[in-house]
């Protein structure tokens, strides 16, 4: 019996120890996690400037003769770009000129004549009041200074028109160049020297204004009452690269409701009604922030100070 009694207490014990280890290997219960950060509304974005690309088409028909700047250069406002062949438009402006020089001369010539006429006839008029001369003579001397005034009149007319010939043969030169209208980076180059060129034939340099960066947000009608001027948001990334997010503020909301451009489901697109939010970043961009790049925008709704409001 008593061999029976140790065994039971040996079996016992064993049972006791095995609980014990199991209750002490138990996993502890995982604490609640911190909420997520609630957002006013989220939005998909892309990165532009102020009124996008700048296309520019060669003003005027002809054949290029020259090629001064190449993409990725950056240009300054004003810098030649691009010449057409310019031949028919110096001998234009070279005839207008010569036209222009001879009518100046024919109103020198007339007015000395009129100028020598009106003296003729002051002597004639005075002699004849004298009784030194007939009035017919003076009437004469009258009449061919008064006809010679009005060849003047003309040909002063003709000067003038000669003038503003010259000038249009001048500005049609000047259409045969193009220059940049902005500082900006050349984007991309669609014209080579030797090329027929118009103006219907689409850009023939498209460029990047040198202008601040700002995001044009698609918000989503069911949002647009949580969203107003001068709202904080958060921009991020949307190709999963990992970049840090950037701060920007709601600049302006548009008033207009639209599609989707942004959406990829043809489907969904077509049902979705969207308005325009434009945000501008706190701090420059880093360059590598490229336009049209895709991006997310989460509006947190933290308001930035007027005073900090400016425009891009």
């Amino acid at each position: 019996m008593s061999l029976r009694l140790l065994h039971s207490s040996i079996v016992l014990a064993a049972a006791t120890l095995l609980l014990t280890g199991c209750s002490h290997d138990k996993a502890p219960q995982p604490s609640a996690q911190a909420p997520a950060p609630a957002y006013a509304a989220i939005a998909r974005g892309r990165i532009d400037i102020e009124g996008g690309l700048l296309k520019l088409n060669m003003p005027r028909d002809g054949v290029v003769a020259e090629i001064k700047a190449h993409e990725g250069d950056l240009v300054r406002k004003g810098q030649l770009l691009a010449v057409l062949d310019t031949e028919s438009a110096q001998l234009t402006v070279s005839s207008a000129e010569a036209e222009q020089k001879q009518a100046q001369a024919q109103a020198t010539l007339l007015e000395a004549r009129v100028k020598a006429m009106q003296q003729r006839a002051q002597r004639i008029t005075a002699a004849a009041a004298a009784g030194a001369a007939d009035g017919q003579s003076a009437d004469d001397a009258r009449s061919s200074a008064q006809q010679l005034q009005g060849e003047l009149d003309s040909t002063r007319a003709a000067a003038a028109m000669a003038a503003r010939k010259l000038t249009g043969a001048r500005y049609e030169l000047a259409q045969r160049s193009l220059n940049a209208p902005v500082d900006a980076e050349i984007i991309r180059r669609s014209i080579q020297p030797g090329a027929t060129v118009s103006p219907q034939s689409g850009p023939a340099f498209v460029l990047l204004p040198n202008q601040p960066r700002i995001v044009r947000a698609e918000l989503n009608e069911s949002f647009v009452g949580a969203v107003h001027d001068g709202m904080s948001a958060e921009v991020i990334d949307d190709s999963g690269s990992g970049a840090p997010s950037l701060s920007a503020r709601v600049l302006r909301i548009g008033t207009v409701f639209g599609t989707s451009s942004l959406e990829e489901d043809p489907l969904v697109r077509a049902n979705l009604r969207t308005v325009e939010c434009v945000l501008v970043f706190d701090q420059p961009p880093p360059a590598t922030l490229r336009i049209g790049q895709r991006v997310i925008v989460r509006f947190n709704g933290k308001d930035v100070s007027k005073d900090s409001k400016a425009q891009p």
